[in-house]
């Protein structure tokens, strides 16, 4: 294993194998924790460069008069569908218009311009194939996903979707319908220890983006997939009026830096990608989970952090057995 002082000494991190690390199968969290609060959570002091182990029902003590907890909102949709004759598995991504559908599918070779698809008995037509292979698909109705599909857990849980996952894939405060994987720092959150936090909602609906690998060895020549974001009235305000903001997850974190201060209530896009050196402007903590090697949101905590700190603290979590991933423990920078 390298050692701390190692990192110290290495140039600004700008290409992909920078933000590389072995991690052992048994430590990937395949299923979610017993109850919510379960997780344990690491906290990184970064002006001190210290590291504390707790749990996660800890969190409120580390919220301080004058912070604000922003959370994002977002609800996962049942996107993984398979046609009527079981041939096609359909990601829907977006809605782009009425009954119109920017799907991944496999095997993409049966789905080029004019294949036809059967979704519950209402047919859909490929109208065109997207620059990243995503598929335009036009439907001649409406496809009620909830009764079609299912939520699509991430694939390198490898495993099927059991019942309890409806469940505890999404956040208990998930209102929002649009994404389609969960902004996992929220799962940890109860109604109970979110009603001893001052908090707020921001909606980022997570997009295809979750499921792609980092492709180029240059950082700079990294293209994020554009994800839509609301900000209302209400967050506008509290997040202009708090002297701190924590930020829950990465995709709340990307909201939140995209805008600046001062907040206005909005609806737009981001693909705003954020790796070192990157200057945060606004967000002063973040709650995260461990994210895989190679991934844009380990890039963005190593911005956020310093990189040396955060592979040392990935390290560390490691030799202490925490669960990685979307169902594993969290991580909370100050």
């Amino acid at each position: 294993m390298l050692g701390v002082g190692y990192w110290m000494f290495l140039p600004v991190p700008h290409l992909t194998r920078d933000f590389d690390y072995s991690l052992p199968e048994n430590l990937i969290a395949r299923h979610p924790p017993p109850h919510r609060e379960d997780a344990r959570m690491m906290v990184l002091h970064r002006a001190a460069r210290t590291i504390e182990h707790h749990g996660f029902r800890d969190f409120p003590s580390f919220v301080r008069e004058g912070d604000l907890v922003v959370l994002n909102d977002t609800r996962v949709i049942a996107a993984r569908v398979f046609s009527d004759d079981d041939r096609i598995e359909l990601l829907f991504v977006e809605e782009v218009r009425d009954r119109t559908w920017k799907c991944l599918v496999k095997p993409g070779r049966k789905m080029q311009p004019g294949a036809l698809v059967h979704v519950r008995d209402v047919p859909g037509v490929v109208k065109e194939v997207c620059p990243d292979g995503e598929r335009i698909i036009e439907f001649r109705g409406t496809i009620d996903l909830d009764a079609a599909g299912e939520v699509p857990l991430p694939p390198y849980l490898e495993r099927e979707v059991e019942p309890t996952d409806a469940e505890r894939y999404q956040t208990v405060f998930a209102r929002e319908r649009g994404a389609i994987a969960a902004p996992t720092a929220g799962l940890h959150f109860t109604p109970e220890i979110l009603a001893r936090v001052p908090h707020t909602f921001v909606t980022l609906h997570v997009g295809v983006g979750t499921f792609r690998p980092v492709q180029v060895e240059n950082l700079a020549d990294h293209r994020m997939h554009a994800e839509r974001y609301r900000i209302g009235p209400e967050a506008a305000a509290r997040t202009n009026a708090a002297e701190r903001l924590l930020a829950v997850g990465t995709t709340t974190t990307r909201v939140l830096e995209a805008l600046g201060r001062p907040f206005s209530p909005c609806v737009g896009a981001t693909d705003i990608f954020i790796h070192p050196p990157y200057e945060f402007r606004v967000v002063d903590g973040l709650l995260t989970n461990f994210h895989l090697p190679k991934s844009t949101l380990l890039m963005l905590v190593a911005a956020f952090a310093g990189r040396d700190f955060v592979l040392q603290a990935y390290a560390e979590a490691i030799h202490e057995q925490y669960r990685f991933y979307s169902y594993g423990d969290c991580m909370l920078i100050l």
